[in-house]
């Protein structure tokens, strides 16, 4: 085969760009830029929600969505140049036709849209998890039973753990990225230290702090300088761990700092309990797969669709500035689909497919 491809090389063949081939069909107008980016997710898709959700944005599903909200939008701002164009009319175009109502029903479907978006975002991206709390709390133990397996070493000594231990798993098909951390404490050990700026580190970037404590002593006096510390950007998990010696592994309580859960990572009480929290958290119900694999651009430009059209009914005794509203939330949908996509954000996204794809 090598030999092949050289002798046609020779004679004057070439190979392939990055993504070449799907740049072409979007060029000629047979996918738009959507379905074309899900080509690339369906290729990296690391779950099997991943690639259904890749599935349904390749056939047109996703595009179809928006593609119906653009049409919506053109109807707004076709009547919207009515008024502008004939002002002496006494007749009014926009109370005529309910074009607040509709702007709202539009307001309304971008809302879902995003929001399924965010889930397809989350099955894309996965969710970064990190294990937190003092020493001995049994974050090893628990990432162990999440993986099922003997990942991170544990002991009765606390600070075993001196270094961030990484996995990916998999919870009802939403990628997650766990990283097990050094025990938080005071400590002299110039090595444990090190491992405990680390934990700080991660727990700055992640999307979910899981706290442990011990279940038979609570979150304590001990706790609350490091409870302080937390990023309050990112949602908080308490969980209650070695519940087993407690009688109570299973148990779920919703608390002002966030809600609190009792499990065993010993024995795997209460273990689906965690699971189910972590999918909420997550923005996904189990069984649910409706969401597009979006990506940060598609929900970058939803978000911008969602505030023109807010701001457009704050500006609807104000035809010009309606208009413009209404234009700028139609410009963002149609950037989703590649109908206004710079020559630089075409190139960034087809220079990361596989090659020829």
């Amino acid at each position: 085969m090598q030999l092949l491809l050289r002798r046609c090389v020779e004679l004057g063949a070439r190979l392939a760009d990055a993504g070449e081939f799907t740049k072409r069909a979007f060029l000629n107008d047979k996918i738009d830029l959507a379905q074309a980016e899900a080509v690339a997710d369906l290729i990296e898709a690391s779950t099997v929600a991943a690639a259904r959700s890749a599935v349904r944005s390749l056939v047109g599903e996703f595009s179809a969505l928006v593609h119906g909200l653009e049409v919506q939008l053109i109807e707004l701002r076709m009547l919207v140049e009515a008024c502008l164009d004939f002002p002496e009319e006494e007749v009014d175009f926009l109370a005529e036709a309910g074009a607040l109502d509709r702007l709202g029903d539009i307001g309304l479907t971008l809302e879902a849209l995003d929001l399924r978006s965010r889930r397809g975002s989350v099955l894309r991206n996965g969710l970064h998890v990190v294990l937190v709390g003092r020493p001995n709390v049994g974050k090893s133990s628990l990432l162990n039973c999440l993986a099922g397996e003997d990942l991170s070493i544990v002991t009765d000594v606390p600070g075993t753990t001196r270094d961030a231990v990484r996995q990916n798993l998999e919870v009802q098909g939403v990628p997650l990225h766990v990283v097990d951390t050094a025990g938080l404490r005071e400590t002299e050990d110039p090595v444990e230290r090190l491992g405990i700026e680390r934990t700080w580190t991660e727990i700055g970037k992640c999307d979910l702090v899981v706290y442990l404590v011990d279940a038979a002593l609570g979150v304590g006096i001990d706790e609350e300088p490091i409870l302080a510390r937390l990023p309050t950007a990112a949602p908080r998990l308490t969980v209650h761990n070695k519940a087993d010696l407690t009688g109570c592994p299973g148990a779920m309580e919703s608390k002002a700092d966030g809600v609190h859960v009792w499990v065993s990572a010993k024995t795997g009480a209460g273990m689906d309990t965690f699971r189910a929290e972590l999918l909420r958290i997550a923005g996904v119900s189990v069984g649910q797969e409706d969401g597009f694999l979006a990506r940060e651009r598609h929900l970058v430009a939803l978000k911008s669709a969602r505030e023109h059209a807010a701001q457009a009914v704050s500006l609807s005794g104000h035809l010009e500035l309606f208009a413009e509203e209404l234009r700028l939330a139609h410009r963002a949908l149609g950037s989703i689909t590649g109908e206004y996509s710079a020559d630089d954000l075409l190139g960034d996204i087809f220079s990361r497919f596989c090659i020829g794809k």
